[in-house]
């Protein structure tokens, strides 16, 4: 059987130095606050190039309090509105719906499947504040094009990062272009942790400041509360682990890449359409994303030649029970992406026999 992705194998090349760094924890009797989320913040920083990096729980979270610190920073206010791509995962949705915001759904570029300036422009609407460009399935959207069209609208720009960990356009990381970013560290993505975890980047120092009382109950100091604030900090056993698995994501990124790159060269079914992308720098592959319009049959095909497969996504946000208030969206853009999409294993230990085998059984496939 070839898992699509298999993360006892995948954090096991790292056990010695992941269980060193849960012993150090342990031995220190400091669990919440304290050195290793300090040091892994200064690291990450370090890595996407920006000048803050703020620790939280998840990446909901992280996106939720950039949010709401805005609002408490008088730059936002409740109904305001925020343009978000039709086609993300519901969390992007949840993150200005739980701050009493407004989503305005953006159909995706075609063959990115990330918003652009044209699918922005053609949705715009007066009252909206801010832009919600997430990077999805690990490549970055086109961040100068968004920024300009942020900067001529006077707008603020929040990056959902949560699946592009150094993706980057020009050597500029992703969570370093916009006002802000929010990533995940959800153990399945390209940085994992052993439980869920969560960081925003910043270059702005006063919304950093914000968002450290937010995430601690709204505290700077301890029993002192500026803000009605939240209990979501990233633990010091979730930091020391991430700050073992940062050495290495530069590496876990190339062997994703040389999976992509194996697919792009020797998938040929005429069955399924492949991701287009000139730049691989731009993309991590957290996910290897085809099309087909017999989607299902070529899933089940995969499966019966022990091939794991997922679904990223099957039904769009507005199409969710949870958000009956957005169905009055025409998408036809995202709703045919989400009856499409499938998801090939992407695991950085799978091998060269492995990756053959999934090309191989993707070629047999016709409907």
């Amino acid at each position: 059987m070839i898992n699509f992705l298999d993360l006892k194998k995948l954090n096991e090349k790292y056990s010695d130095e992941l269980k060193n760094a849960c012993s150090r924890v342990i031995d220190s009797g400091w669990y919440i606050q304290g050195n290793e989320l300090e040091s892994f913040e200064i690291d990450f920083s370090e890595y996407c190039g920006s000048k803050y990096s703020i620790g939280v729980a998840n990446g909901l979270d992280a996106l939720v309090l950039v949010l709401r610190a805005w609002k408490e920073m008088g730059k936002l206010k409740s109904n305001d509105k925020v343009m978000v791509p039709a086609n993300t995962y519901i969390a992007s949705i949840m993150a200005i719906t739980q701050n009493e915001l407004i989503p305005v759904l953006v159909e995706p570029n075609n063959e990115s499947f990330n918003i652009d300036y044209e699918g922005l422009n053609n949705s715009w609407e007066e009252g909206v504040k801010a832009i919600l460009p997430v990077h999805l399935y690990g490549r970055i959207a086109p961040m100068k094009e968004i920024m300009r069209f942020a900067q001529d609208k006077n707008i603020l720009v929040l990056e959902d990062s949560a699946q592009a960990h150094g993706a980057e356009i020009d050597g500029k990381k992703a969570g370093n272009w916009g006002d802000a970013s929010g990533f995940s560290f959800y153990p399945g993505k390209n940085l994992g942790a052993l439980g869920d975890a969560g960081i925003i980047t910043t270059n702005d120092a006063e919304l950093a400041e914000v968002l450290k009382a937010l995430r601690n109950y709204g505290s700077h100091k301890k029993y002192e509360n500026s803000y009605i604030g939240y209990n979501s900090r990233l633990d010091e056993i979730q930091a020391a682990m991430l700050r073992v698995k940062l050495k290495y994501i530069n590496k876990e990124i190339e062997l994703r890449r040389h999976i992509a790159k194996q697919y792009l060269e020797k998938i040929t079914s005429t069955q399924v359409i492949l991701p287009k992308i000139q730049d691989m720098a731009q993309h991590v592959w957290h996910l290897f994303v085809v099309r087909s319009k017999n989607r299902d049959l070529l899933q089940k095909h995969l499966a019966e030649k022990d091939i794991q497969t997922l679904i990223h996504y099957p039904i769009p946000p507005h199409k969710q029970k949870a958000y009956t208030s957005l169905s009055h969206y025409s998408l036809p853009i995202t709703e045919t992406i989400h009856t499409e999409v499938l998801s090939l294993p992407m695991d950085p230990n799978m091998t060269e026999a492995e990756i053959n085998q999934v090309i191989l059984a993707v070629n047999e496939f016709s409907s």
